[in-house]
């Protein structure tokens, strides 16, 4: 039963299922992303799950590529968790690792000891994604 103010019920809210791509549109997609730093940041949202502020607060030390794990500290509801870290994206980490050499944050941001910004990081996946949908 909905809950009510008043003696006026609150009508449910509206759930919808997030647009899923192919296979096929997630390699175009990937492909069309010049920047080794966006791709990857792309491909760890997709493949591994995250969240944006989970991306943006990732260090150098929450990667277990012997493992193919990453590890989430105080993800939603505070809890630490883990997600799989595909050979995809490890081999694309390998190349952003030689050309960025991250020292503690994953991502920095324009100064070296801050990460990047989720805003930076939500508008570069809002104008990816228009440009395939």
């Amino acid at each position: 039963m909905p809950k009510s103010v008043g003696n006026l019920p609150r009508p449910y809210k509206e759930r919808k299922l997030p647009v899923v791509f192919s296979q096929e549109e997630v390699m175009r997609l990937l492909q069309s992303v010049k920047s080794l730093k966006h791709r990857l940041i792309l491909m760890l949202v997709y493949s591994a799950g995250l969240r944006v502020i989970e991306i943006v607060k990732l260090k150098v030390g929450d990667i277990d590529a012997k493992r193919h794990f990453i590890h989430i500290k105080g993800a939603k509801g505070r809890k630490d968790r883990y997600t799989v870290l595909s050979d995809v994206a490890l081999e694309e980490l390998k190349k952003y690792w030689k050309e960025y050499r991250p020292n503690g944050w994953l991502f920095q941001g324009a100064k070296p000891d801050k990460h990047i910004s989720p805003r930076t990081v939500e508008a570069f996946l809002s104008t990816q994604l228009n440009r395939q949908g």
